[in-house]
């Protein structure tokens, strides 16, 4: 894996109103007053990468929608489920009663 920083060259080939599009973000991006420039570089490597961000994103929902097929994740689901539902619902009403401004339990200052 390359060091951070580390930079690769490579040769881009866009179409012609994808390009112009690109280069017209850049020139407004350097006429802007936000005071921040950006290359026609630094944009494609930003699209790139939020391209991938959203790739990834995809393959992870895809993987938890297949464990929604799955028999065997769901009864061992199901088998979690059950075994915590006992602390789940003291930690539900625990948190009821601090919003209700409620003392859960009571404190004692013996010593």
């Amino acid at each position: 894996m390359p060091a951070r920083g580390e930079t690769k060259t490579t040769t881009v080939r866009l179409p012609v109103r994808m390009y112009e599009q690109a280069r017209s973000v850049v020139e407004k991006e350097k006429e802007g007053v936000s005071g921040t420039s950006i290359s026609l570089n630094d944009l494609i490597v930003a699209a790139i990468g939020a391209y991938l961000k959203m790739y990834r994103r995809r393959q992870i929902d895809a993987a938890f929608a297949g464990m929604a097929e799955d028999a065997d994740y769901q009864k061992e689901a199901k088998l979690l489920a059950e075994e915590f539902e006992v602390s789940d619902w003291e930690a539900l009403r625990l948190e009821e009663m601090d919003l209700a401004g409620e003392q859960p339990y009571e404190l004692t200052t013996s010593r």
